[in-house]
């Protein structure tokens, strides 16, 4: 007795491994129990991957703006996420997959409603994920496009304005754009594409911050009697530390929008990521090299998410060449970009409109070119990015100078000199050191 007991338990992992992979028992949506599960699972670390962006994001944006802002600049990051979060389960996850409406705009109904029994299980996406799953995965997605805004508008926004807007850019703006395409809307029936959000996250948070940064205007001392005045970054290992973080993340967000743990589809866009962000590298070094006479670092770690934000388009339809030049177009894009919005004297501290809009265009319109599936056209692409740009852009301008006559949404020009973190939270985030305030 206690022998056939003892062979019994031995014989649980074994034969729940071989349930888990081999699909005995089919279930509603057509796919076995075990098969699901691997599903929803990847789809959950997936998310956590997409989350841990945002201490990239913290990480980046800290390293490359003055030690004088570090509190501020973590503070809107964290808060961003809780704002993103909250706001999606209240209404942006239904604005943004409302289910059958008009193609331009729709609502579903306040907060989150999960279907009864399996259709919120097995039944909710074929078996791919769960209803819990889908919203919390896209809704790391929404966090990310106000994130984006945080870097261009870092080191003279107010605090409460710009928090504002984040909230009613990701509950409102980002949702009815983003339902054009991945909510079924007008966009999707044209067949314009985009995989992972090189325009609907990156490109749409990029249109909000150059929004934001033409009415903020520059920082003070950035641009004195026509010359372009160089504020550096405080700390360029935290920095470089967060560009890493963001690249891992990538693997999440892009793998995971694959949405489903198909074992080829997956590894192809790993690739493609990976090579991207690399060729990114490499013709940003070069590029910068040659202009600027010197390796700069920033543009390196930029290139690397140019790269990344270029390939998120089309990392599941392109080929390993594809997304290799992909790649190595946006690196030398970013380059003569952030050069161009300095001599235009739209000031973006972290280089986020050269890497999240203008590659994000890029990244975009490669579809048409170095995609293998023949019905991504490069003019419905086209069509995609001046429909994306014109709305967000008009939307969030509109927000913002909205909360400017309201509220107003530039610190003053003590506060900017002296540092946010005194003036906004009465907290420095290098206690003990001293600290260079130019």
């Amino acid at each position: 007795m206690k022998k056939s007991l003892f062979f019994s338990v031995l014989a649980l992992p074994i034969l729940s491994v071989f349930t888990f992979i081999t699909p005995t028992t089919a279930y509603a949506a057509g796919v076995s129990q075990g098969l699901f599960t691997a599903n929803n699972t990847w789809m959950l670390v997936a998310t956590f991957l997409v989350f841990i962006m945002h201490l990239g994001f913290a990480s980046l944006e800290s390293g490359l703006t003055r030690a004088k802002n570090t509190t501020n600049i973590l503070f809107k990051n964290t808060a961003i996420v809780a704002i993103g979060l909250l706001t999606y389960a209240l209404c942006g996850f239904n604005l943004m997959y409302p289910g059958d409406f008009n193609g331009w705009i729709g609502f579903a109904g306040v907060g989150l409603s999960l279907p009864a029994g399996d259709a919120g299980l097995i039944g909710y996406a074929d078996g791919a994920y769960t209803y819990y799953t889908d919203f919390i995965f896209q809704a790391m997605f929404a966090a990310t496009a106000a994130t984006i805004v945080s870097g261009a508008v870092a080191e003279r926004v107010k605090l409460s304005s710009f928090l504002i807007f984040s909230a009613i850019f990701v509950a409102i703006i980002y949702p009815i754009v983003g339902s054009w395409k991945w909510g079924g809307g007008w966009l999707d029936a044209m067949g314009f594409y985009d995989f992972a959000g090189s325009t609907l996250v990156h490109g749409v948070g990029g249109w909000g911050a150059l929004a934001c940064v033409l009415i903020l205007g520059p920082r003070l001392g950035k641009y004195v009697n026509g010359q372009v005045r160089p504020i550096l970054g405080h700390s360029m290992p935290l920095a470089t530390l967060g560009m890493f973080l963001l690249w891992l993340g990538w693997f999440g967000f892009n793998g995971g929008s694959v949405l489903s743990a198909d074992p080829g589809l997956v590894s192809l866009v790993f690739v493609t990521t990976s090579l991207a962000a690399a060729a990114g590298i490499l013709s940003s070094m070069v590029t910068s090299w040659m202009v600027q006479k010197k390796p700069d670092l920033s543009m390196i770690l930029n290139g690397s998410l140019a790269g990344l934000v270029g390939i998120t388009a089309g990392a599941d339809t392109v080929t390993v060449m594809g997304a290799i030049l992909i790649g190595l177009v946006a690196g030398v894009i970013v380059v003569f970009s952030v050069m161009f919005f300095d001599r235009v004297k739209i000031d973006d501290p972290v280089g986020a409109l050269s890497v999240h809009l203008v590659c994000g265009i890029w990244g975009t319109l490669a579809v048409g070119i170095f995609s293998t599936n023949p019905d991504h056209k490069l003019w419905v692409q086209l069509v995609g990015v001046v429909a994306y740009g014109a709305v967000t852009f008009a939307a969030a301008f509109g927000l913002f100078f909205a909360l400017k006559g309201i509220m107003g949404v530039r610190v003053t020009e003590q506060e900017e000199m002296e540092g946010l973190d005194m003036h906004e939270h009465g907290v420095a985030a290098y206690n003990g050191f001293q600290i260079n305030n130019q």
